[in-house]
């Protein structure tokens, strides 16, 4: 289902004050991320969402920002380090085939997914690599923009997030955008 990855040079259009007047970042990640969370963002682009977050988990928060385009990761840094938000946020370069957390098994508070599974050329692989770091009942926060991905397309990451794991514990869907909070549910041992 993977789609064409918006250009980098989209990235600053994605950061412009202009777009907190439409969608408060802030109001957006409120509900869900509390000081000193480890907080992974699948896709960051230039921060938009990144330094919000940052500030909401404090100086006993970590967040790791991943994205594949390299320049959206050195101007997110560049916006960190204007901010004084630097130390609280780690920036990590994903692979084709992985995000690259491997290290982060079972230590991650909230994944934070917004515009951007629809662009994974295996959203399936993505939901398990999230699943392995995510600490038990711990939360995924997935969005995607109605204007590429319809509802069906949207149930179908849905179906392989639960096959993978996941249960939903809140869902809105929309013809501008859907969203939904997904549980790792705790697997019972064989």
């Amino acid at each position: 289902m993977a789609c064409k990855v918006c250009p980098w040079w989209l990235g600053y259009l994605l950061v412009s004050p202009l777009r907190k007047l439409l969608q408060n970042p802030r109001k957006v990640i409120e509900p869900y991320i509390n000081a000193g969370m480890t907080v992974v963002e699948i896709g960051p682009g230039m921060g938009f969402f990144t330094l919000e977050i940052a500030k909401k988990v404090e100086t006993s928060g970590r967040v790791i920002a991943i994205d594949i385009q390299p320049q959206m990761l050195e101007r997110l840094e560049q916006r960190a380090a204007k901010a004084n938000l630097r130390d609280r946020i780690e920036t990590r370069l994903a692979r084709s085939d992985s995000m690259g957390m491997a290290d982060l098994a079972v230590a991650v508070d909230f994944v934070f997914a917004y515009a951007v599974v629809h662009e994974l050329p295996d959203d399936r692989a993505f939901f398990k690599e999230v699943f392995d770091v995510l600490k038990p009942s711990a939360m995924l926060f997935i969005a995607e923009p109605g204007r590429h991905v319809s509802v069906e397309l949207f149930n179908e990451e849905l179906q392989k997030a639960q096959e993978e794991g996941f249960e939903i514990v809140e869902l809105q869907q929309a013809g501008i955008g859907h969203t939904a909070l997904l549980r790792k549910r705790i697997r019972m041992q064989e």
